[in-house]
């Protein structure tokens, strides 16, 4: 027997439609003390998964909404559940009153994620599929949410269940030969899974290889606005983001600490980071701002260096550019082309000349940002972008490499099998077989109240 939950699944504002679902042994119940079909029939009896008309009222009678009403039972509905689902008119009053007299009945406060662990739980969704749920709602950018329903489709588990099966045969073969040797079972011998073990190697590599790019693409890409004091850094933050968002004035220094702001570049999500003006200083309070600059440099995926390009370079610049050829990327914008000479630098670096006022070089910054972090070229679904994921993909394939290095050198069979069964319990992780309820428990924290 489970217990119903009930929760509100769209937001507290006003909308056009509100959803209020329920799951568990009473869900059906308690829609049959609710709603009135207009068809006279009760709503346990109407056809499942199929949207019904109908008057929704409160345990004395007394008339809530006009709305629709769907059921779905076990093991046939989202959760494995017997399941319903309440679209009302948006009103928050209407939506909490039905949630009370839900539980008024029997039902309780669903917790963040339940409806979606019901559906892990009870084998209607992989791990990597439920947490791709997560990832859907969170997505920022079409691409997050094309990878992120690919998941949830089932790509990834698709990769890696060849791998699982082949593994389980290594082991099932040994341990038949080991267990029944008087039986006629085909002789155990490594040679014969040295393909499989590589192409295992094979697609875990390619595996993990996205997860660098996956990362940026789920959690945004840390870019500094980093140069000296007053070289334009804050209007260029506010040319990118269309708005003002940083103070701009002539006075050298006026942005003291780092203005962090998210912004959508086609594929990408920029976590800009506009930092205070890099220079020696004796005001304290500027050189908290520089000291937070330095620790934006440093975490920073991407520096955007802007120099002055109205003025001369100076020795100041010439410090910044030097620590930028040392960054994992980055790009150089000279700043004020309504204002500049046209200076030149001597740099291996992308150099875009950008006029903040104007607006002129922003798309090209733009188009040269998005070039330097170009998506795998994978089938969506297939780019890892969860930590979890690429820790247990990893030691996948450290354990198969190591199957494979034990083979390669004649080790006995049991060496081999061991380093197998590590890959498939990583394996297991990966997808819910093996996980832990602590770890279980994690993931679906992350979810909202009704989903």
């Amino acid at each position: 027997m489970s217990d119903t939950i009930a929760a509100i699944a769209t937001g507290a504002q006003v909308s056009a439609i509100g959803i209020v679902r329920l799951s568990g042994d009473r869900a059906i119940e308690i829609a049959d003390a609710l709603f009135a079909p207009q068809s006279g029939n009760p709503m346990s009896e109407s056809t499942a998964r199929t949207l019904v008309y109908g008057s929704l009222h409160d345990r004395s009678g007394n008339l809530l909404d006009l709305c629709l009403c769907t059921i779905s039972h076990a093991p046939h509905s989202y959760t494995g559940e017997d399941t319903a689902e309440f679209q009302c008119h948006g009103s928050p009053v209407v939506l909490r009153a039905l949630l009370e007299e839900a539980f008024a009945l029997g039902a309780r406060q669903a917790l963040p994620g339940e409806f979606t662990k019901r559906a892990f739980l009870n084998g209607r969704l992989s791990l990597t599929s439920a947490e791709a749920v997560a990832d859907i709602i969170e997505a920022e950018t079409a691409e997050s949410a094309k990878n992120a329903a690919g998941q949830l489709a089932g790509a990834l588990r698709v990769r890696t269940e060849r791998i699982y099966s082949d593994l389980a045969d290594i082991s099932a073969h040994y341990h038949a030969v080991l267990d029944y040797p008087d039986e006629d079972i085909e002789p155990f011998r490594l040679d014969a899974y040295r393909s499989a073990l590589r192409e295992a190697k094979s697609t875990l590599s390619s595996l993990l290889a996205t997860f660098s790019r996956g990362k940026l693409m789920a959690e945004g890409i840390p870019a500094a606005i980093i140069g000296r004091p007053n070289a334009g850094k804050s209007s260029l933050l506010n040319a990118l983001l269309g708005y003002e968002r940083a103070i701009v004035t002539r006075v050298p220094g006026t942005t003291r600490d780092t203005i962090e702001e998210k912004l959508k570049l086609g594929a990408l999500t920029l976590r800009l980071i506009d930092t205070a003006g890099i220079r020696e200083t004796e005001d304290e309070v500027e050189r908290l701002g520089v000291e937070r600059s330095r620790s934006a440099i440093e975490r920073a995926e991407l520096l955007i260096v802007v120099v002055d390009g109205s003025e001369t370079l100076t020795e100041e610049d010439a410090a910044i550019l030097a620590e930028a050829e040392r960054a994992p990327k980055a790009i150089i914008v000279l700043s004020k082309k309504d204002l500049s000479g046209g200076i030149t630098l001597d740099t291996s670096l992308p150099t875009i000349n950008v006029s903040s006022v104007t607006g002129e070089g922003i798309e090209a910054l733009e188009k040269t940002i998005s070039s330097m972090f170009p998506l795998p070229n994978v089938p969506a679904g297939e780019i890892i972008t969860n930590v979890r994921h690429a820790e247990a993909i990893g030691r996948a394939f450290d354990s198969v490499c190591a199957a494979l290095d034990a083979l390669e050198q004649g080790a006995t069979p049991d060496i081999v099998l061991t380093e197998s069964e590590s890959a498939m319990a990583a394996l297991g992780e990966l997808d819910g077989r093996t996980v832990r309820e602590d770890v279980t428990s994690r993931i679906f924290s992350r979810f909202c109240v009704g989903k």
